[in-house]
C-alpha cells in the first residue's frame, strides 16, 4: 500500500466578528463576572453563512491547483450540520464540481469528530485523494462562557500519495464516555459542567494516556514534539496538559482565541492548518482531539512542506475579519432572536426541489456554458449562443464560474428590499469570456462597494424556508482576497 499522507490544507473564517468586550457589556446588569473573557474578538457567521458554506470555502482554498475529478472521497465532520437527514457532505462535493463517483460521508456526534474523520481517511486511503473537513457554526445561550469563547470556522485537509507535506508516524485513540458537556437530539445548544470537571478529570487524565500510548507505539518522546496542537481554551490548561505529555510548554499551538475562538469539532484541523504554515521540514506535530476520548496523530513535516506558501493561511483570514460591537446584529444571525422585518419578509420561499435536482449543475456547481464556435462565456448554458453575431445552435460546453475572478460593472445598495442584513446588495459582474451576470454580492460593508471592484465567487445560503424548515444555496460575489481564490482573472 503506497504512503498516504496530507498534500493540501485550508481555513476559513467567516468576515464577520464581534468584541466580546461588547457581549460581556450587554450582560453585565445580570453576570458582571463574564467581563473577565472580554478580552479580543470571536468569529461568527454571517446570515447566509452555515457549515456547508463554511466547508466549501476551506476545501476551495485545500484544493487550490488540484484536479478536482481526482477526489475520490469527501469526509465532511460537524456537530451542527444543517441536515439531519440529507447527506450535506453530497451537497458539499457538488458545490465543488467533485465527480458523482465519489464516496461521501457526514461524521458527527463528538467534538473529536474532525480528528476521527481524519484518521479514519488515513487509514482508509491507499494513495488516491481524499478530502477531510471540518466546520462548525457554533450555537449557545446569551450570557453562557461559550458564547464569549466560542467561533464558527471550518478546516480541510487534502490527503494523497503525491508531494506529501506531512506524513502520519502513528495514531492512537481511546474511547471513555466522560460527559464534560453534551447537547440532546433537538436542542441547539450544550448542557456544560463545570470547568474544573473536564480539566481534572478529562483532560489532564484521558489526553496524557492516550498520549503515552502513542509514544509506546511510535517509539517518540515527549521532548521531540515541535509542534502540539490541542484544541482547548484555556492556554494555562493546554500548557498543564503538555508537561503530563512530557512536552515543552513553548511547543503548544497558537488556540487561535483572540481573533477567532474556539470552533468545536473544527478546532483541531484548524490549528493544524495554522501550525503546518509554521511547521520546518523534520517537525513533530501532535494533533489531540477530544471528546468522550481522545484522538491522537503523530505528523511528520516532509521537505514539501515548503509549499505552504502556495496555500492560504489562517493568518490571512483571520486579517480580513471585520469586528464591530453590534450584539444585536450578532444575535440575529445567529438565530438566537427573530426580528420582526415587515410586510417585505412576506414572502414564500418555497424550492422546487424537482427543478434543483435537473438543475443541481447549474445552481449548485455554478456550471455555465461556452460557445465552441466563438469562444462567449454565458451563464447558464442554453441551446442557442447568447452572442448577436454568433447564435449558434448546440455548441455549448461546460464552463465553471465558482472559479472565476470578475468585476463589478454597476451595483444597488437598496435599504428598501428585504435582507436580514440590510441594506440588499446586488450589482452586474464581468467575467473574462465578457460574460455579464446580475448577482447578489456579500461581505460588502455600505458604502463600500465600487465599480470595478474585483469579485471572486463564495457558495452562500440563499434563501431559508422556515416553513419547510429547508435552505437553498447559490453563488454570490465577495471581495476578491488573493490567487488562492481564484484561477481566473477578469476582465
Amino acid at each position: 500500500m503506497s504512503e498516504t499522507g496530507i498534500t493540501g490544507f485550508g481555513g476559513y473564517i467567516p468576515r464577520r466578528r464581534i468584541h466580546r468586550q461588547a457581549i460581556a457589556e450587554a450582560h453585565s446588569w445580570a453576570i458582571p463576572g463574564l467581563k473577565g473573557l472580554g478580552r479580543g474578538e470571536r468569529s461568527f457567521c454571517g446570515h447566509d453563512e452555515d457549515v456547508v458554506t463554511m466547508a466549501v470555502a476551506a476545501a476551495r482554498f485545500a484544493m487550490a491547483g488540484t484536479t478536482d475529478a481526482t477526489v475520490q472521497s469527501l469526509l465532511l465532520a460537524s456537530t451542527t450540520l444543517p441536515f439531519a437527514d440529507r447527506q450535506n457532505s453530497t451537497l458539499v462535493g457538488e458545490a465543488l464540481g467533485l465527480s458523482e463517483d465519489l464516496h461521501t460521508a457526514d461524521v458527527c456526534g463528538s467534538q473529536r469528530a474532525g480528528t476521527s474523520a481524519l484518521l479514519q481517511a488515513l487509514r482508509a486511503s491507499s494513495g488516491s485523494p481524499s478530502v477531510v473537513i471540518a466546520s462548525e457554526q457554533g450555537f449557545s445561550k446569551p450570557g453562557s462562557v461559550r458564547e464569549l469563547t466560542s467561533g464558527d470556522g471550518a478546516a480541510a485537509v487534502l490527503l494523497g500519495g503525491e508531494n506529501i507535506v506531512a506524513r502520519l508516524l502513528g495514531s492512537h485513540t481511546v474511547s471513555r464516555d466522560l460527559v464534560d458537556h453534551y447537547r440532546s437530539t433537538g436542542s441547539n445548544v450544550d448542557y456544560m459542567l463545570e470547568e474544573r470537571w473536564i480539566r481534572d478529570e478529562g483532560y489532564l487524565k484521558i489526553i496524557p494516556d492516550t498520549v503515552q500510548r502513542l509514544f509506546s507505539k511510535t517509539g517518540v518522546v515527549g521532548e521531540a514534539i515541535n509542534h502540539f496542537v490541542v484544541p482547548v481554551v484555556a492556554v494555562r490548561t493546554a500548557q498543564q496538559i503538555a508537561r503530563a505529555c512530557g512536552i515543552e510548554a513553548t511547543a503548544v499551538a497558537d488556540n487561535l482565541q483572540g481573533q477567532c475562538g474556539d470552533t468545536g469539532a473544527a478546532h483541531a484541523l484548524l490549528m493544524l492548518v495554522n501550525t503546518l504554515h509554521l511547521a520546518q521540514p523534520g517537525d513533530k506535530i501532535l494533533v489531540l482531539g477530544f471528546g468522550q476520548g481522545c484522538d491522537a496523530l503523530l505528523f511528520e513535516a516532509t521537505p514539501a512542506i515548503d509549499r505552504a506558501e502556495h496555500f492560504r493561511s489562517i493568518q490571512d483570514e483571520l486579517n480580513k475579519g471585520s469586528a464591530d460591537s453590534n450584539y444585536m446584529r450578532f444575535l440575529s444571525h445567529n438565530g438566537a432572536i427573530e426580528m420582526d422585518w415587515g410586510i417585505r419578509a412576506e414572502r414564500d420561499t418555497r424550492t422546487a426541489l424537482s427543478a434543483l435536482y435537473r438543475n443541481r449543475s447549474t445552481f449548485t456547481g455554478f456550471v455555465g456554458g461556452r460557445c465552441t464556435a466563438c469562444e462567449t462565456v454565458q451563464f447558464p448554458k442554453t441551446k442557442l449562443c447568447v452572442n448577436p453575431d454568433c447564435n449558434k445552435p448546440d455548441t455549448q460546453v461546460e464552463e465553471a464560474f465558482r472559479d472565476k475572478t470578475g468585476h463589478i460593472k454597476s451595483f444597488t445598495e437598496d435599504w428598501l428590499g428585504h435582507s436580514v442584513s440590510p441594506p440588499f446588495m446586488y450589482g452586474a459582474v464581468r467575467f473574462e469570456g465578457k460574460a455579464s451576470l446580475m448577482m447578489e454580492l456579500a461581505d460588502f460593508d455600505p458604502g463600500q462597494v465600487k465599480a470595478g471592484d474585483a469579485v471572486c465567487m463564495s457558495f452562500r445560503i440563499k434563501d431559508k424556508d422556515a416553513v419547510r424548515d429547508f435552505r437553498r444555496y447559490f453563488w454570490k460575489a465577495v471581495p476578491a482576497r488573493s490567487s488562492v481564490d481564484s484561477s481566473s482573472e477578469g476582465e
